[in-house]
């Protein structure tokens, strides 16, 4: 075991992190499997009474102040909770959030696998109203861990968790970040050490110490075993193959593992609900409010369950109350039938399918809850895809089913079925007699016996009659390759060296000795990574990565300290790859000079991904070009004696268009390789004022939308200190103009606090400027006031409601800029330019703007039409969506004012917007290949 317990550990514990449940399972380290028990993990079950039980509800309620008294302390108050902001955690969590769903915090392990999304930012739960206070994905997952060490600490307080062998699953398909989060989470939970395992793997873990002395009889007609492992929020899918050993244990090996499925049980539940809805609905096609579509959802769930368990009743009644004080008066009630959920989760997620069968790529009709679920929900087609792509032509002859959803039946049996119809036979299903909690007592086994095999003979924690855990290890190391992608020529296929290969072994470190690489100290390093779960490959060899099966990790980027008493330097290293024997993936570069001088590279999971990069874009233009536009920029910024003449400053830009194309499409690498350069030389920026209006123009053009590449968070920080120092020629009105413009640009890369004192400084000069006239512009353009007021993204929506009122009345003014109403379609919007999804106006403090636009003659007024369209456009997340019957007034006149096809559907479904629509409501171009999720 090598999670750092040292010789203090005494049990060896397995905790199943679920979706919908946590589950923990224990065994002291001188015993053996068959001692393997679970934590009946203390929890609260009503407001009176707290109970002991084996499952503890993964979910967490945000209550109101005073909601709970004094019982959210008890049997321990959450991680993070206060007075002012109490929670609860467990099965009573559960209920309340049942009748408050706007409070409950759910499927946190999903979020925590979300890269769309800061998985550290407070965003639960989602689509919450003002008022709820929020959790992080992460902080939510720590506090149920919290919970954990606090029952086992109460259970053992001789022997606290953080001393135990602490075994932690995820999804086989988690990658690297979203097992770096993880790790954090128990981290902050108090457990500083712990060990990662594959859940399909600990799953049959537990299949294989409950065979005992049987188990070589009972695996001997087996020889691909295929573990589908179905939770809550994801389905893991694992192949394992057997190898038998005469007179032995056979010798198993984890031979592939599916990609990241977000299809689980919530799916289900979600599927039932969109069923229902149209029962619950005040009118024909009306969608129910987010509110209480979630609360459907939960009922849904609960009728679920009860349908499919044993004994089932042939129907359930799923019913929903009004609000406030026509809680009754407005209560529906719809009767779902055991036929219905059958029909709806059996066809649904596991409908016939042909080994052929590839998941369709449409979007179905699973979207609401903010989650990026798959475009198809039929798990028989994806299983189809991946067997296709990793069992070599032989298809798995044994089976094993975990999670809860296969409690019924007939998903076990459809399943069955189709893995025997492709391979021509039925295939052995193994017995699973604890779906729930399986994972768990697979981990609890997988650290003893990886504990009890790594003590020495005669070991004093050992005695001649300690039972030893007959238990094959399940090898298989690395589920992927991973790979570094190098730099290309643009339009040139990308390739990438293999740093891992597949199926190296943990703790097993290779170094890249035939290649080095210049390390910049003190300035940002970014590696690009990617994994591949087929093929082989070796360490060191070069590929192209092109084709099927690559998935994009986040990237291992930092600043690493420069030497004392230098701002830069230079090294040149080597790269060593690893898969850690917690079960991360570790990147270290080795000084090339000095092999005991290293540098860990962290994994970057904290922001939201951006938008995907252009194939082979590394660099957008040729380096020596590239090499030319910065000596352009050292002439006018460097530390040269000679004067540039004013006017050789002013056409800085020109001559960087003379050198490498017209301006807008310069790529993101590009663009930030540029920017670094006038980072680098930013001090001598105040030297003339065309100095200073050409850096300014020039540095934010290059840094927009200050979000989207590696390291710009790194980047915002360093241009945030020029805030604090202002302007060098504040009596230049030029300089102000190019200021605002400056900040409207990187704006979507500033936090909340950063946008709020951005805010004050341009509201006192916008007021200004408003009392002495828009002739007299003393502090710049008044439009790029305007502009920058609006591209105020990360402040509290009651601020961007107050500055759009406050737009409103000036509107009612002769001479107010047409662009007021843009302003006013970005403050209200329903998508966000920077993924600050969490902070949209909500859709009852919108509807003011929406009202305000569709007075106007959109004939005459186009700038209040596309604002109307940003106000009114769909999501598909019914936090954010305006109700059905406003959309369709504003589609009403969009099409009695023949607005453009694509801004209607915009408004009727969900789409993306065009280039040419986002750069519109940007007030930009958006770098080349760079994508927002507007």
């Amino acid at each position: 075991m090598t999670a750092a317990t040292g010789s203090h550990a005494r049990h060896a514990v397995g905790i199943d992190l679920g979706t919908s449940h946590t589950v923990v399972a224990h065994v002291p380290l001188d015993g053996s499997a068959a001692d393997i028990a679970l934590l009946a993990i203390p929890q609260r079950v009503s407001a009176a009474e707290v109970q002991a039980q084996p499952l503890l509800p993964s979910v967490r309620y945000q209550a109101a102040p005073g909601e709970l008294g004094d019982a959210w302390r008890a049997p321990w108050p959450p991680l993070d909770a206060t007075e002012e902001a109490p929670a609860t955690i467990g099965r009573w969590a559960r209920e309340l959030g049942a009748a408050v769903p706007a409070r409950l915090v759910g499927s946190s392990k999903s979020w925590l696998s979300h890269p769309g999304v800061d998985r550290t930012a407070p965003i639960l739960p989602w689509g919450a109203p003002e008022g709820v206070d929020k959790v992080s994905p992460l902080a939510a997952s720590a506090s149920y861990l919290a919970h954990v060490k606090a029952a086992w600490d109460a259970f053992q307080p001789d022997a606290p968790l953080h001393r135990q062998a602490v075994v932690l699953t995820v999804p086989a398909s988690f990658d690297e970040g979203a097992r770096t989060l993880t790790l954090e989470a128990a981290r902050l939970a108090g457990l500083p050490a712990v060990q990662l395992l594959e859940e399909p793997k600990a799953a049959f873990h537990d299949w294989l110490v409950l065979q005992g002395d049987a188990l070589a009889a009972r695996l001997a007609s087996s020889r691909l075993v295929l573990v589908v492992d179905v939770g809550g929020g994801t389905t893991d899918l694992t192949l394992i193959r057997v190898e038998p050993s005469p007179g032995g244990l056979p010798t198993l090996t984890r031979t592939a593992v599916g990609e990241h499925l977000m299809l689980g049980g919530d799916n289900m539940d979600l599927a039932l609900a969109h069923q229902l809805e149209p029962q619950f609905s005040t009118g024909a096609g009306e969608r129910l409010p987010a509110a209480r579509f979630a609360q459907l959802v939960q009922r849904c769930r609960q009728a679920k369950e009860q349908l499919l368990a044993a004994a089932a009743p042939e129907s359930a009644t799923v019913t929903l109350l009004g609000g406030g004080s026509k809680l009754l008066a407005q209560a529906r009630s719809a009767t779902l039938t055991r036929a219905q959920v059958l029909q709806c989760v059996v066809d649904g997620f596991l409908p016939p399918a042909r080994l052929t069968d590839a998941p369709a790529r449409r979007q179905g009709a699973l979207r609401g809850l903010g989650l990026p679920y798959p475009a198809d929900a039929a798990i028989s087609r994806h299983l189809a895809q991946f067997l296709a792509r990793h069992a070599g032509g032989e298809l798995p002859d044994t089976v094993l089913l975990n999670g809860g959803v296969f409690h019924a039946h007939a998903l076990a049996e459809r399943l069955t079925q189709l893995l025997g119809e492709w391979r021509g036979s039925p295939v052995r299903v193994l017995h699973n007699p604890h779906p729930d909690w399986a994972v768990a007592r697979g981990a609890a086994a997988h650290g003893l016996a990886q504990y009890q095999s790594n003590q020495p003979r005669g070991h004093a924690g050992q005695t001649s009659t300690t039972p030893k855990t007959i238990v094959p290890r399940i090898g298989g190391g690395a589920a992927r390759s991973y790979w570094l992608v190098l730099p290309g020529k643009a339009g040139a296929a990308p390739q990438g060296v293999c740093l891992l290969p597949r199926g190296t072994e943990e703790g097993t470190r290779l170094t890249l000795a035939g290649r080095r690489f210049a390390l910049q100290l003190g300035q940002p390093v970014r590696f690009a990574l990617v994994a591949r779960s087929q093929g082989q490959a070796q360490a060191g060899q070069i590929a192209s990565l092109q084709g099927e099966g690559w998935v994009e990790l986040p990237p291992l980027s930092t600043v690493l300290p420069a030497p004392e008493g230098r701002a830069t330097a230079r090294a040149e290293v080597q790269l060593q790859a690893c898969m850690s024997e917690v079960g991360v993936l570790e990147l270290r570069c080795i000084d090339a000079q000095d092999a005991a001088r290293s540098w860990l590279l962290p994994f970057a999971v904290r922001g939201a991904a951006a938008g995907p990069r252009p194939e082979g874009e590394e660099e957008s233009e040729p380096k020596g070009q590239t090499a030319q536009a910065i000596a352009l920029i050292e002439r006018i910024f460097g530390n040269q004696a000679q004067q540039v003449a004013p006017k050789e400053v002013r056409q800085l830009r020109a001559a960087l268009e003379k050198t490498l194309g017209a301006r807008e499409s310069w790529g993101l690498p590009l663009l930030r390789a540029l920017f670094d350069a006038l980072l680098e030389r930013a001090r001598r920026r105040r030297r003339t004022a065309e100095h200073e209006r050409a850096w300014f123009n020039l540095a934010g053009w290059c840094l927009r939308p200050g979000v989207g590449a590696e390291l710009d968070g790194w980047r915002i920080g360093q241009v945030w200190q020029l805030h604090a120092q202002g302007l060098g020629h504040a009596g230049e009105a030029a300089n102000w103009t190019e200021w605002w413009v400056f900040w409207r640009r990187v704006a979507a890369g500033l936090g909340e606090e950063q946008q709020m004192q951005l805010l004050e400084s341009v509201a006192g000069c916008m007021q200004k400027t408003v009392q002495r006239g828009q002739g007299k512009a003393a502090w710049g353009s008044y439009d790029d006031m305007l502009r920058l007021f609006a591209a105020m993204e990360a402040v509290p929506w009651q601020y961007r409601q107050e500055m759009g009122q406050w737009m409103l009345a000036r509107l009612k003014r002769p001479g107010e800029p047409p662009q007021t109403w843009w302003a006013i379609g970005r403050l209200a919007a329903r998508v966000p330019l920077a993924a600050n999804a969490h902070k949209v106006m909500p859709p009852e403090a919108a509807q003011e703007f929406l009202d305000a636009a569709l007075a106007q003659d959109w004939r005459r007024n186009e700038h209040a039409l596309f604002a109307a369209v940003q106000i009114a456009r769909m999501t598909g997340d019914r936090a954010r969506d305006l109700s059905d019957a406003r959309r369709a007034l504003v589609l009403d006149r969009m099409r009695a004012t023949h607005a453009p096809a694509r801004w209607i559907a915009m408004v009727e479904q969900v789409t993306d917007m065009d280039a040419e629509d986002q750069r519109r409501s940007l007030g930009d171009s958006l770098p080349p290949g760079l994508v927002l999720v507007g």
